[in-house]
């Protein structure tokens, strides 16, 4: 089904809702913009007024510099815009987990020497970050003059440490490092994190560990979640409300994945369940917290399982995060209503804009998909927030709003969208944001309970959550990076995210080209197969089930003509019950003959030219990209490979053949004019050297024998090619394709 049929339905079956989740994962970027526009979450009358309302946060806050948190300071003085903020990134991401004295010494000494320090010196308001800043700026220079003695800077740091008894610059970073840590953190454990907690306030704790690798690490973070559930519930209670916690799925199987689909429902949705037990008798809601693009189906799955089941009646705050930034978020709301009216539930739903942006965009490009899972521009996302926005507010039957921003107009524009009296809160990340909060609720008569997201774990968990802040919040197009530079106007900072990108021509970045177009006009990138997808993997598996239909049978080829020597049968690794097919071995004679060919043909090839030979090699790309699935099954029957690699291996087939086919053409294709020795100007063009001897590896039966053998031929040489024994079946097939 289209996302235009999805679209136009007015009313979808619970099968419907799900399956438009799946559509508009890598949809149009252009179709998602202008379905979330077609409903304005307020009129332009209203827009002028949020606008307004906008502005004046911005200013209060400003001018209220008391209410500046740290790392809003920080983050504006040293955002990604700029070399010391990436170097400081690159230190804040690296040094607290780096083992070894001399390489922290390194990376010290190289990061240090990237920033111009005294820019920054004295421009910020806070008397920690100048500091920081006169420290940095000296240690620079320090570290500067050792290049004029050495090559090596952590020689020369032993040197100035030894000299002083102490490492002190390295001691005196890590310790700069642990501070800015600490200020995104609200604990090294939940009882730490409790206790500095504010009596009054509203919290909702995330115990910092995602992605467990291995079943210890999944029960250490099982472990921590449940106590931390415990500790909260037996805690004082806050006035304000209960408390939340957020648990990340991944953390708690260290197989979260799609092809492990079966194997993970069974074994997570039991110990989720046993968390959400404690959370239900303890008073605590609990959220399952967002994730990268590829889990979130899986996700859902776990929280319909969670939600339909009666034990867990008594969790009235079961809730899921939302990222407003993926092209499913509307649709994610939509299956969400469903589900809370199938189940007479009220859930929690954290909007956010997204936190793992470059990954996905990044992901979508390594993995060869059709699309992007997220919106490429800003503006889309914030667009994409305030219209979810607008759905959990008209909807409070069945959905319960938390609004997560530090935009001072994404907020203005909740409040105005808001019903009075109507129950929802806003949630900002401990340590930042603070400044805008108070400026706002100053500024409304009746604002709503206000959150905070507060990380909870030791420095060795951080990792990964500091540097999800960073890229969000460092950026020099997030709103926090320019919320406290005065030479920013206010209106410029709040402008109306819709109207943005109703202007937008075209609505898609073009400075982010899709994954197919990542090499330009030189060449196509392989296209690949999204295997968190169900209907592609059902492809796939159809496609194994149907290479089983027939024996596959190889031979020699000489001449266009198959050998007939001794046949031998080709047997499944994974599974010696399944037999692939025969091969016919070649004989001493065809051998023999295919030198004798090889070399006759030779130079007929080469005389064709680069231009013809490179438009067959890409053909055959073209074409072995169209036969993917049937390829992949043959590399998993006969290679014995995962789904996962055997596409990996047919892209790079595919991207080994256009990659060879443009580069025939750009160094065969043209001449270069050479002076002769008289003054005469001569020309050379390269050619083929005549016949090549291509043996596959049995590891990569197709793409690099496929490397080798484009490789040659487009240089204008003939080819011997022999295949690997495990693999004959694979390498027959792909001969006689590009014969």
């Amino acid at each position: 089904m289209a996302a235009s049929q999805i679209q136009g339905n007015k009313t979808t079956s619970a099968r419907e809702k799900r399956l438009a989740i799946s559509v508009w994962k890598l949809a149009d970027e252009s179709a998602a913009a202008t379905r979330m526009l077609e409903i304005p979450p307020y009129s332009d009358n209203c827009a002028q007024d949020i606008s307004k309302h906008a502005v004046a946060l911005v200013e209060m806050a400003r001018a209220d510099s008391s209410a500046l948190g740290l790392l809003d300071t920080f983050l504006s003085e040293y955002g990604l815009s700029n070399t010391e903020g990436v170097a400081l990134m690159c230190l804040a991401e690296s040094l607290l987990r780096i083992p070894d004295e001399r390489t922290a010494d390194q990376l010290i000494a190289d990061k240090i020497l990237m920033g111009d320090w005294l820019s920054h010196a004295g421009h910020a308001t806070s008397v920690l970050v100048n500091a920081s800043t006169w420290a940095l700026l000296l240690t620079g220079k320090l570290v500067s003059v050792d290049r004029e003695f050495s090559a090596e800077p952590g020689m020369w740091l032993q040197q100035l440490t030894n000299r002083l008894s102490e490492p002190v610059i390295r001691a005196a970073m890590r310790a700069a490092m642990t501070i800015l840590g600490r200020e995104f953190v609200l604990g090294a454990t939940i009882d730490h994190a409790l206790h500095n907690s504010a009596a009054d306030g509203l919290y909702s704790f995330d115990m910092l560990g995602e992605g467990a690798r291995d079943a210890a690490t999944a029960a250490r973070y099982f472990a921590a979640y449940l106590n931390a559930i415990e500790t909260i519930a037996s805690g004082a209670k806050s006035e304000a409300g209960p408390a939340s916690i957020s648990i990340k799925l991944s953390a708690l199987h260290p197989r979260y994945d799609y092809a492990q689909r079966q194997r993970v429902l069974a074994e997570l949705i039991p110990r989720v369940k046993q968390l959400c037990l404690a959370a239900a008798h303890g008073g605590v809601e609990l959220t399952i917290d967002a994730e990268e693009a590829h889990r979130l189906e899986l996700s859902l799955e776990v929280f319909q399982a969670l939600a339909s089941d009666q034990e867990l009646r008594g969790l009235h705050g079961l809730g899921l995060a939302v990222q407003a930034y993926s092209k499913r978020a509307l649709s994610v709301l939509d299956w969400l209503l469903g589900l809370a009216s199938e189940t007479e539930r009220v859930f929690p739903v954290r909007l956010v804009k997204g936190a793992y942006w470059d990954l996905e965009i990044k992901h979508a490009q390594q993995q060869g998909l059709c699309g992007y899972p997220v919106f490429t521009r800003k503006s889309s996302t914030d667009a994409s927030y305030l219209i979810c926005a607008r759905k959990i507010l008209d909807h409070p039957a069945q959905l319960y709003g938390q609004f997560a921003t530090h935009n001072a107009h994404s907020l203005a524009a909740v409040m105005a969208m808001a019903k009075a009296g109507q129950g929802f809160e806003f949630q900002r990340l401990h340590g930042m944001g603070e400044a805008l909060y108070a400026a706002a609720s100053a500024y409304y008569e009746h604002f709503p309970p206000m959150r905070i997201y507060a990380p909870v774990g030791p420095h060795d968990d951080l990792l990964a959550y500091l540097v999800r802040r960073l890229l969000e919040n460092g950026a020099n197009s997030s709103f926090i990076n320019r919320f406290l530079d005065q030479n920013a106007p206010a209106a410029e900072l709040v402008g109306d995210p819709l109207q943005v990108t109703r202007q937008l021509r075209p609505i898609a970045n073009p400075a982010i080209c899709l994954p197919a177009d990542l090499f330009g006009a030189q060449r196509r990138s392989a296209a690949g197969v999204d295997l968190a997808d169900a209907a592609s993997v059902a492809a796939l598996s159809q496609a194994v089930i149907d290479s089983h239909a027939a024996l596959h049978c190889a031979a020699s080829l000489v001449g266009g003509e198959m050998g007939t020597g001794r046949s031998v049968e080709v047997v499944n690794p994974a599974r010696h019950d399944d037999v692939v097919g025969t091969c016919i071995e070649a004989t001493e004679a065809d051998l023999e003959r295919a030198f004798q060919l090889a070399i006759a043909a030779q130079p007929d090839w080469d005389a064709c030219g680069a231009d013809q030979r490179a438009e067959i090699i890409e053909r055959f790309a073209d074409t072995l990209e169209q036969q993917r699935d049937r390829f992949i099954a043959l590399l998993c029957r006969e290679a014995g490979k995962t789904y996962a690699d055997a596409v990996a291996e047919v892209r790079e087939a595919v991207d080994f053949a256009r990659y060879y086919a443009s580069h025939a053409r750009r160094l065969f294709g043209a001449t270069e004019a050479l002076p002769g020795p008289t003054g005469e100007t001569n020309t050379l063009s390269l050619h083929g050297r005549g016949v090549f001897v291509c043996i596959s590896p049995w590891n990569f039966p197709l793409a690099i024998f496929i490397g080798q053998v484009t490789a040659a031929l487009g240089a204008g040489n003939a080819v011997l090619a022999k295949p690997a024994v495990e693999t004959p079946i694979v390498a027959f097939e792909a001969l006689t394709l590009l014969h």
